[in-house]
């Protein structure tokens, strides 16, 4: 029996459920598909990248102490990061993956290295 390939839409003939001449075309059809909610998550990757490499950089020492427009200034998005940790004292450590930093007073953050995820 003869179908046509949802990509390319030449014809071809093999299984009952096959939909595509090759797999070239499989992929090419899938990747279209998707492409939309790979760029979403692309874009918002970046982001987090942008963000640890800030962190790094900022924090060359383990701990420091920064204020918050140093990062601002270097294009840190404070509205993405990886996790939160919260202690028993109920205080909110903000990760970008291993980066990351405690809320201080006056507009000033604690910047941490969280050594446990490299193992």
């Amino acid at each position: 029996m003869k179908k046509k390939c949802l990509e390319c839409h030449d014809e071809f003939q093999g299984r009952v459920d096959k939909k595509f001449c090759s797999d070239q075309c499989r992929n090419t059809y899938n990747n279209r598909q998707n492409a939309d909610a790979n760029n979403f998550v692309r874009n918002i990757n970046n982001i987090l990248r942008k963000n640890r490499k800030i962190l790094a950089e900022s924090n060359t020492t383990g701990k420091a102490k920064i204020h918050k427009s140093q990062l601002l200034d270097k294009g840190f998005n404070f509205n993405y990061f990886t996790n939160i940790y919260r202690t028993k004292a109920e205080k909110e450590y903000f990760f970008c993956y291993d980066q990351g930093y405690l809320p201080i007073e006056d507009e000033y953050l604690m910047l941490v290295v969280r050594q446990d995820y490299v193992k």
